[in-house]
C-alpha cells in the first residue's frame, strides 16, 4: 500500500503543477479558469489549506517576481492579484474549506498605509480553517478604527500584517495601541525583515514567517495578555536625538533640493523627459521615506537592502543605477548634521559599490 497522500500539495512536483497551471490562468487574466482549478483541486480532495499556501501564495510571490524583472507591467501585476484574491473567494466559499469555528477569535488586519492585503487574507483564510472565528478587516486600517473594532469584539488577538518597511513606524503605533487595551499582537509580513528582526523592537508578542507558523502557533498556548493601559518605554532610545522626526517631517523639502541638485551631479538627467523626472522624483521620495524608516530603526540594513532591491529594479528596466549615488551624496550634504543619517547615507552607497549584482554602473 503507498504511503503517499496525492489528497494534499505536499508533493513539490505536484504543487509546482499546480502552481504553474495557475499561473498560466492568472497572467493571462483569466479569472474563469483559474478558478474552475482551484475548484477542480478541492473537488478531487485537496487539503484547502495546501490550495491556499501551496499554490496561490507560491502563484502571487511569482507575481512580484515578474514584476521586479521587468517582465510585466504594473497595471498587469495588479490584474493578476486581483484574480488572484477572487481565487482566494473561490476557496473558501468551496464546501470543503467550511468549518465550524471551535476556538477563539482573531482579528486579522493590514497595517494603516499597507495596501498588500493578499498575505493578510491568506492568513484569515487559514485560521478559519483551523477553527478560529475570523474578523478580517483587510488593508489599510487607521489604528483609531482598528482599537475601535478590538473593543467591541474582545479578540484573543491580533493579527498585523505589512509588507512595506516604510510602514513599521505605523505599525510600531498600531502595535502599543493594541496592547495598550490589553490586546496581544503577532506580527508578520517582509516589512518586519529577515527573520522578523523588527518585530522584538517594535514591542510585538509574537512574529510568524508564513501563515502555516503563525496558525501553528496560535494553536500553541494562547499569546499572553498585556495588562490594560500597557506602555512600552525606551523601546527605542535612538529616537530621542530627533533625527527620525525632522527627517520625516521634512521629506518633500529634501526631494525638491536633491532633484533640483541632481541634474548637475548627474548630466544624463538633463535629457529625461517629463515622465522619466516625475519617475525620478518618485525615487527620491521612497529613498527620503527609507532613510526615515532606517533612523526609527537605527538600522542601516533597512536602507541598504532597498538602495540594492532598487538598482536591480533600475536595471531591469534599462535605467542607468548610477543616478543613485550622486542622489545619496547631494542627501548627505542636506543632512550633515545629522550624524545617522549621513551613516546610513553612506552605507548605502558603499553597498551600491561592493555588490555585483547591483554596481552603479550597470545597465541592461
Amino acid at each position: 500500500m503507498s504511503t503517499s497522500t496525492p489528497s494534499r500539495l505536499s508533493d513539490a512536483e505536484h504543487a509546482e503543477r499546480a502552481a504553474q497551471l495557475l499561473w498560466d490562468a492568472v497572467s493571462a487574466g483569466d479569472e474563469h479558469t483559474a478558478g474552475e482549478l482551484v475548484h477542480r483541486l478541492l473537488d478531487e480532495g485537496t487539503d484547502p489549506e495546501s490550495v491556499l499556501l501551496d499554490v496561490i501564495a507560491r502563484v502571487q510571490a511569482r507575481v512580484g517576481e515578474e514584476w521586479a524583472a521587468n517582465r510585466i507591467s504594473v497595471a498587469q501585476e495588479h490584474a493578476a492579484t486581483a484574480v488572484n484574491e477572487r481565487v482566494v473567494v473561490a476557496v473558501s466559499m468551496h464546501p470543503a474549506a467550511r468549518t465550524t469555528a471551535t476556538r477563539g477569535r482573531i482579528t486579522v488586519a493590514c497595517v494603516d498605509g499597507e495596501w498588500h492585503g493578499l498575505p493578510a487574507r491568506l492568513l484569515a483564510e487559514v485560521l478559519k480553517l483551523r477553527g478560529w472565528r475570523v474578523d478580517y478587516l483587510g488593508a489599510q486600517i487607521p489604528t483609531p478604527h482598528l482599537i475601535v473594532h478590538l473593543h467591541s469584539t474582545s479578540a484573543d488577538a491580533v493579527a498585523l500584517s505589512s509588507s512595506i518597511p516604510t510602514r513599521l513606524p505605523t505599525a510600531h503605533a498600531a502595535i502599543t495601541a493594541c496592547q495598550a487595551i490589553g490586546v496581544p499582537v503577532l506580527v508578520g509580513g517582509a516589512a518586519f525583515g529577515p527573520d522578523g528582526r523588527y518585530a522584538k523592537p517594535l514591542g510585538a508578542d509574537a512574529w510568524a514567517p508564513d501563515a502555516r507558523a503563525a496558525a501553528d502557533l496560535l494553536a500553541g498556548e494562547p499569546l499572553p495578555r498585556p495588562e490594560p493601559g500597557h506602555q512600552q518605554y525606551d523601546v527605542l532610545p535612538h529616537l530621542a536625538d530627533q533625527e527620525y522626526t525632522l527627517v520625516s517631517r521634512s521629506g518633500g523639502a529634501l526631494v525638491r533640493q536633491v532633484f533640483t541638485a541632481l541634474e548637475d551631479a548627474f548630466p544624463a538627467m538633463r535629457s529625461y523627459d517629463d515622465v522619466q523626472r516625475e519617475r525620478t522624483a518618485e525615487d527620491l521620495a521612497h529613498i527620503v521615506e527609507f532613510l526615515a524608516t532606517a533612523l526609527y530603526l537605527d538600522d542601516e540594513e533597512v536602507f541598504t537592502r532597498f538602495i540594492a532591491w532598487t538598482a536591480r529594479i533600475l536595471v531591469a528596466r534599462g535605467v542607468p543605477a548610477s543616478s543613485l549615488p550622486p542622489a545619496l551624496d547631494l542627501l548627505a550634504r542636506e543632512l550633515k548634521d545629522f550624524p545617522r543619517a549621513v551613516r546610513i547615507l553612506r552605507a548605502g552607497t558603499g553597498a551600491l559599490a561592493t555588490d555585483p549584482s547591483t554596481a552603479a554602473g550597470n545597465t541592461v
